[in-house]
C-alpha cells in the first residue's frame, strides 16, 4: 500500500479504436470462410446489438427456461385412469 503501480493491476479499457473493430471483422470473416456453405452469403453476418442489460437478457432466459418446465408438467396435475390416459373430472353443477 504504498501508493506505486502495481504491476498485476489490470484496467480494462472501454474505448475500442477503428483499427482494432477492424482487426476483428478481419478475424470474424476469417472464420466465417472456415465454415461458410456455399448457399451462405460472402460477407460474414453482422453480431445484434442487444442493448438490454446484461440483468434483462438473463432474467428473460431464466423466465423462458421457467415457462418451459411449467409447460413441461402442465398435464401432470391430471388424474389418470390405469391405462395411463387423461381422464376427465366432472363436478356437479349447480342448479
Amino acid at each position: 500500500m504504498d501508493g506505486g503501480d502495481d504491476g498485476n493491476l489490470v484496467i480494462k479499457k472501454r474505448f475500442v479504436s477503428e483499427a482494432e473493430l477492424d482487426e476483428r471483422r478481419k478475424r470474424r470473416q476469417e472464420e466465417w470462410e472456415k465454415v461458410r456453405k456455399p448457399e451462405d452469403p460472402e460477407e460474414c453476418p453482422e453480431e445484434v446489438y442487444d442493448p438490454r442489460s446484461l440483468y434483462e437478457r438473463l432474467q428473460e432466459q431464466k423466465d423462458r427456461k421457467q415457462q418451459e418446465y411449467e409447460e413441461q408438467f402442465k398435464f401432470s396435475k391430471f388424474p389418470k385412469t390405469e391405462s395411463g390416459t387423461l381422464c376427465r373430472v366432472f363436478l356437479p353443477i349447480d342448479p
